[in-house]
């Protein structure tokens, strides 16, 4: 139970966490029906990059070589930054504007730890997360960052499942 939901508050910061992809957009129609007529305050669109990784230079490789390839690294990070913080730009104008407060965030680390720290530093009440809706041997090969979110996270998290069409489609 968050600080909000003790004090009698249930919902009043979400987070909607979004990869960019059409499939994980399918949750922003279900955040202004949610939100409409609510106690929610505030929505934080947050997108999550992995940090760049650079091939290590081989042990006799210069020093400039590998401070290039470093440099390289956190210039391509910084530029996905960039690319993200648009993205999340264009996610703002195409919801509602009203009483409540949308901001954005990008993050930079994998991808469900770091949703799961955001839920704790910055108290949020709920998270409103698309799902694949994979399930066998699919589900453990690729994943799911909504399955880890909803077991790792102390907010309540509700899963929109993306309609099934979508679902093969993108997957």
């Amino acid at each position: 139970m968050t600080a909000n939901q003790k004090k009698g508050d249930m919902y009043n910061k979400i987070m909607v966490p979004l990869d960019g992809s059409d499939l994980a957009e399918c949750v922003l129609t279900h955040v202004d029906g949610f939100v409409t007529g609510s106690q929610v305050k505030t929505v934080i669109f947050v997108r999550v990059i992995e940090p760049t990784r650079y091939l290590a230079a081989s042990p006799t490789a210069s020093p400039q070589f590998s401070q290039t390839m470093q440099e390289n690294a956190k210039m391509a990070e910084e530029e996905e930054k960039s690319s993200t913080k648009k993205y999340l730009k264009g996610v703002l104008s195409r919801v509602k504007q009203g009483e409540i407060k949308y901001k954005t965030d990008v993050l930079v680390g994998k991808v469900a730890d770091s949703l799961v720290d955001y839920v704790d530093v910055n108290e949020i009440d709920l998270v409103l997360i698309a799902t694949h809706g994979r399930s066998g041997i699919s589900r453990w090969v690729r994943g799911s960052i909504a399955d880890r979110v909803l077991r790792s996270s102390r907010a309540p998290v509700l899963m929109v499942r993306a309609d099934n069409k979508m679902s093969r489609e993108k997957v």
